[in-house]
This record gives C-alpha cells, sequence and structure tokens, in this order.
C-alpha cells in the first residue's frame, strides 16, 4: 500500500509518550534521533522506548535509517503535516517572535487592579520570563510566563494576607512541593494531593533546577490512576512561593529551601524517578501517594 494514501491510527498517535518521541525527533537539529537519546530524554528504558520506535515505524509514521552499527529515525515526509497538526506547528512557534509581555502586564494589570500595582505587576512579569527563559528551548514562553507571574502574584497576595492574621488555621492552607527537576517527584506529590483534596487546598510546586517538561513517565503514571496534569509545567523555586506556603515539602532538593518562621517543614526521603523504567515510577508514585494520604487530615482539619 502506497505510504502517502496511509492514515495512521488515531489509538498510535493518542499515546502521550510517542507524542514526545515524535516532539524530540521533529524538534532535533537534524530532524532525526536514536533510540538511545530518546531513552535518556524522556527517563525511560530502551526497550520501552523501542516498542513505542517499532508501533510508530509499523504504521509508517517515522522511516529508520540504519548507518552502521547505528539506527536513525526520522519523521516520514508523508506525515509531517499529521504530526505538526498533533503537535504544533514548530515553524510557527519558531517565527512568533518574542513574547508580548506589555500584553500580559497589562492583561495581568487589570487582573490585579486595585490589590496590586501595575509596577509590581511588570517586574513580576518580567522576572518570570527571564527565569523561565533562562531554559534552553522553553515552549511556549508567553503563555507559560503569564501563569508563572500571575501565581507568583496570588502568592504575593496570601503572603500579605497571612501576615495580617493573627492565627494560621483561617483561609485555605497553602503546600510547596519541592524537588531538584519539579519534572517528577513534587508533580506526583502535587496531581495526587490535588485529586484527593479538591479546593479545600492549594497546591504549588517548584524545582531548584527546573526542567524543561515534566517526565513522560510521569504524566503516564499520574493517569493510570485518574490524575490529570492540566497545564503543569517545571517551575523555578521563588521567594514568595515558599512565604506564602504553610507547609513546604522537599524531596531531594538539599538546602536549596530558605527557612522561615511559622512553617512547617517536611523532607520526604523519596527515590527518584529520573531514568526509572515505568514498573518502578509506579512504586514512587505509590509512595508518594501513602504519604500524601497521611498528611491529608492533618491539613484539612486544621
Amino acid at each position: 500500500m502506497d505510504p502517502v494514501a496511509t492514515t495512521p491510527a488515531l489509538t498510535v498517535l493518542a499515546d502521550p509518550t510517542r507524542a514526545r518521541i515524535l516532539r524530540l525527533i521533529r524538534d532535533a537539529e537534524d530532524g532525526r534521533a536514536r533510540v538511545g537519546r530518546l531513552a535518556d530524554e524522556l527517563g525511560l528504558r530502551q526497550p520501552t522506548v523501542s516498542h513505542h520506535m517499532r508501533a510508530l515505524h509499523d504504521e509508517g509514521i517515522v522511516i529508520r535509517e540504519p548507518e552502521g552499527r547505528r539506527v536513525w529515525y526520522s519523521i516520514s515526509p508523508a506525515h509531517v503535516d499529521r504530526i505538526d497538526s498533533l503537535l504544533g506547528d514548530r515553524a510557527a512557534v519558531v517565527n512568533a517572535g518574542e513574547p508580548d509581555l506589555d500584553r500580559v502586564v497589562a492583561d495581568l494589570a487589570d487582573r490585579y487592579a486595585g490589590v496590586i500595582n501595575r509596577q509590581t505587576v511588570g517586574r513580576y512579569v518580567q522576572e518570570s520570563h527571564d527565569l523561565l527563559a533562562a531554559r534552553e528551548n522553553t515552549p511556549l514562553l508567553a503563555s507559560r510566563t503569564a501563569a508563572f507571574a500571575a501565581q507568583r502574584l496570588d502568592d504575593l497576595l496570601r503572603r500579605g494576607q497571612r501576615e495580617q492574621r493573627e492565627q494560621r488555621e483561617q483561609g485555605v492552607p497553602e503546600v510547596l512541593f519541592v524537588c531538584v527537576e519539579n519534572a517528577g517527584r513534587s508533580q506526583l506529590a502535587a496531581g495526587i494531593l490535588r485529586q484527593l483534596a479538591g479546593d479545600r487546598v492549594l497546591v504549588r510546586t517548584a524545582g531548584s533546577a527546573p526542567a524543561r517538561d515534566l517526565r513522560a513517565s510521569i504524566v503516564t503514571a499520574l493517569d493510570e490512576i485518574g490524575v490529570p496534569v492540566g497545564g503543569e509545567f517545571p517551575k523555578p523555586l521563588t521567594d514568595e512561593a515558599v512565604r506564602a506556603a504553610d507547609y513546604v515539602i522537599t524531596m531531594g532538593c538539599g538546602d536549596a529551601c530558605p527557612i522561615y518562621p511559622g512553617r512547617r517543614y517536611l523532607d520526604w526521603d523519596i527515590d527518584d524517578p529520573a531514568g526509572k523504567p515505568l514498573s518502578v515510577v509506579r512504586g514512587i508514585r505509590d509512595d508518594i501517594e501513602r504519604r500524601v494520604r497521611d498528611l491529608l487530615p492533618a491539613l484539612i482539619n486544621q
């Protein structure tokens, strides 16, 4: 059958790990990648990535290109447009130019009118942009800048409200989960707590050295138990996030967190899921869930 006329099965392309694989291949400098590099980028075992590559190759979505003892994979020209439509057109992102920070500032200034002045909003937007842009090829930079700045401004407000009241028991408690890359353990803990507590607890995450994006294995492990990640992405650790929190829970980030009085600090000794197979990530997920469930009564009954 002519591969140009063949439409890949939707079930093959719907898998989130395969979508990550295709994005990595497409965004590579020469438009191709080897299984070993993909496994390192995704934090998965090579046999797992090879299984996904076979499925994509069988559907004609990727082309296999042997070079001596090495094998490279690239996206089939017949399906480039289809992949771009699923992942977002890379060329459109590249040619989009710099984020319109003035527009972001104007929108957030309207959102916080009467409670935070425009100058402060502008400073937080610029700082948030610079923190996120420090990582190479940060995706969706404008929208992530807006979301990160809004979260920081919300924390600034909560900090002010918190310092004005004498008893911490008033209001909704805030929990800040911190790990190194904010792409694994802290995201597992945050997703599970949000699912269990709903709007009874405000959940934040941060990383001492944030990664570019969430690990595919983390998204999969949460999805398996019905926990969505939504628009979450790795975020830098900021002072106002710590100051706004009632609980600061660290997982492997050492002394990166500043210490302020009046907060409860917990350090959870949990294995890093980076580079671990999904079977091990599931065990880490379940360990975190037990800890979250043990903590939950103290959060909602305070």
